[in-house]
């Protein structure tokens, strides 16, 4: 049955999360006539599931939606079920080495359609993802989803902000990240910039040096700010974003834009595994993708991350080709027969 693979019991690779990421992977590890499973927690968890539109995605010159996207990559690694089992819903709870036990690797449990399940994997990528931090009212961030589904409300400067050229932006949040973002988005020559800090005071707990520093880059470049907390959300038949706030006062913008960070970087299990972390939070590894250890800043032996868990770009683009790297560099130095052997360098030296 589609979407029911038979689970085995050990796996060449075990990739560990199904975003853009985590799918490419599976479908390389199969590629190169590896056994992967792709444990994904669930398409609707992915950070480009909402997105109505991406610009930057090869192929697609008329831009292609984030579920879209998803749903084609799954059907690709669908397609190679003979060697990859694609396993949906499934929230990994634990991934730990089990290198000097008989056949090495890593031990991944998880549960499955609510089932405790547990495989072994020669090797393991980590491709969980970030989850962006949502505008809240009265503590729930629901109210902002259909802004963000509408492509009324961006996350990404990167990815979005070619669409908002003679626009007028509201930009939520109230931290030296969102002050720059602001000032960065207007490279993009937005009509109007303004700070909304959603009821905090702009910069408090910044040093003074720097948030005076901030602050006159924010009066210089005319983006004003303002503070009081956001209360309500209208005008999405009018495709604008309107924002009402508690001190009474309204208003009103073509887009809005989320400046408020990392909701969680799923950082537990590379942390348990002993991975470094980079001073933003991002699991470090070297150009071939494999996690380095926090105590020795060495690789950690057949533990791979890839996609925007790692240090480096957060671009879907970006994600396919540290997947893609990961994958060859195990399948070269740590899957082959040969260096199972103790050969040294890849088998294959294409």
């Amino acid at each position: 049955m589609p979407g029911f693979p038979r689970l085995k019991e050990r796996y060449d690779l075990v990739v560990v999360g199904g975003g853009h990421a985590g799918l490419q992977a599976g479908l390389k590890a199969a590629l190169l006539h590896h056994s992967a499973a792709v444990l994904d927690r669930g398409p609707k968890y992915g950070r480009s599931y909402y997105a109505p539109r991406m610009d930057n995605i090869p192929g697609f010159p008329g831009g292609v939606s984030g579920h879209k996207l998803l749903d084609l990559q799954a059907e690709a690694v669908r397609a190679h079920a003979d060697r990859v089992g694609y396993l949906t819903p499934a929230l990994v709870t634990e991934v730990r080495s089990v290198a000097p036990e008989p056949g090495g690797g890593y031990e991944i449990r998880f549960l499955w359609l609510g089932q405790p399940q547990t495989v072994r994997g020669r090797a393991v990528l980590l491709a969980m993802g970030v989850v962006d931090r949502m505008p809240e009212l009265a503590g729930r961030i629901d109210p902002i989803f259909p802004w963000a589904n509408f492509g009324l409300v961006d996350f990404c400067l990167l990815c979005d902000g070619h669409e908002l050229e003679g626009r007028s932006l509201g930009v939520v949040g109230s931290d030296p990240f969102a002050v720059r973002t602001a000032l960065d988005l207007r490279h993009f020559r937005p009509k109007s910039v303004e700070l909304l800090t959603h009821g905090r005071p702009l910069l408090e707990r910044v040093p003074a040096p720097e948030a005076e520093a901030l602050r006159g880059e924010l009066e210089r470049a005319h983006i004003p700010w303002h503070e009081p907390a956001m209360t309500g959300f209208g005008g999405i038949r009018e495709k604008r974003f309107e924002v009402d706030f508690a001190d009474g006062s309204h208003r009103s913008f073509d887009r809005g834009f989320s400046a408020l960070g990392w909701y969680d970087q799923h950082g537990a299990i590379p942390r348990a595994l002993g991975a470094r972390f980079d001073p933003e939070g991002y699991v470090v590894t070297d150009e071939d993708g494999r996690v380095l250890a926090e105590a020795t800043g060495q690789p950690i032996p057949g533990l791979y991350c890839a996609g925007d868990l790692r240090n480096g770009w957060n671009q879907i683009p970006e994600a396919w080709a540290t997947a893609e790297r990961a994958v060859i560099h195990a399948y070269a130095y740590f899957l082959d027969s040969a260096a199972e052997d103790g050969a040294d360098g890849p088998a294959s030296p294409s």
